[in-house]
């Protein structure tokens, strides 16, 4: 009979990756390249899950991000972490058109571009980001609504001023127009 207490202690242990990667690191390997390349690249996410698998997602000011880009940040991350240390498994992509807009970088390279946005208040909206001020969004959502006592229906506009910090989540809206 097997006793429960003692079961798989006998097991040997194949993998032990206890080591856990320092952000700030790999953040200043990341920043470090981008100095280096100095074409408007930037960081918009870095994430590093328990079992140290790394994802970084970057964005340009201008144009798209170039698969020269993104092996030269995923060469000098690669070439200054020990693997004998910690192992890792590392992803360096750009920030794609159906991923949520997480950097304000991101909204200043796409004004004129119509957005599905969610405020922190809970508003949603669909609306053009005509301009940025500061750190502020001004959207112009444009409806067909009715109008009083007539059957026509009128396009009204409303212009909608948010703060950076409060849109909880947004999204371009593709369109094939």
């Amino acid at each position: 009979m097997i006793n429960d207490k003692t079961r798989g202690r006998k097991s040997p242990l194949f993998f032990d990756n206890n080591t856990m990667l320092d952000k700030k690191l790999i953040e200043s390997l990341i920043a470090e390249r981008i100095d280096e390349l100095n074409n408007g690249l930037y960081l918009v996410d870095l994430r590093i899950s328990p079992t140290n698998v790394i994802h970084v997602e970057l964005d340009k000011l201008k144009g798209g991000v170039s698969v020269h880009d993104c092996v030269s940040v995923s060469r000098n991350i690669e070439h200054n972490l020990d693997r004998e240390k910690a192992d890792f498994e590392l992803h360096v992509s750009s920030a794609g058109l159906d991923k949520p807009i997480r950097h304000i970088n991101q909204f200043a390279k796409n004004v004129g571009r119509s957005f599905k946005v969610q405020s922190l208040q809970g508003d949603n909206f669909e609306a053009e980001l005509v301009k940025m001020a500061d750190d502020n969004l001004i959207f112009k959502k444009r409806e067909q609504k009715r109008e009083e006592n007539k059957k026509k229906k009128v396009w009204v506009e409303e212009i909608i001023e948010l703060p950076f910090n409060q849109v909880k989540d947004a999204k371009i809206v593709i369109s094939f127009k």
